[in-house]
């Protein structure tokens, strides 16, 4: 059972590291968009 606890921490690590990433690279990118269209 210990491999699956492994498992299944580093699925949840890499979850959360992709969304938290995404949503940052994404609100970046809005906010660029935004910039872009006010200048």
């Amino acid at each position: 059972m210990f491999m699956d606890e492994v498992v299944l921490a580093g699925i949840v690590i890499v979850i959360l590291t992709a969304g938290f990433l995404g949503g940052f690279g994404y609100f970046v990118w809005k906010d660029a968009q935004k910039g872009k269209k006010s200048s």
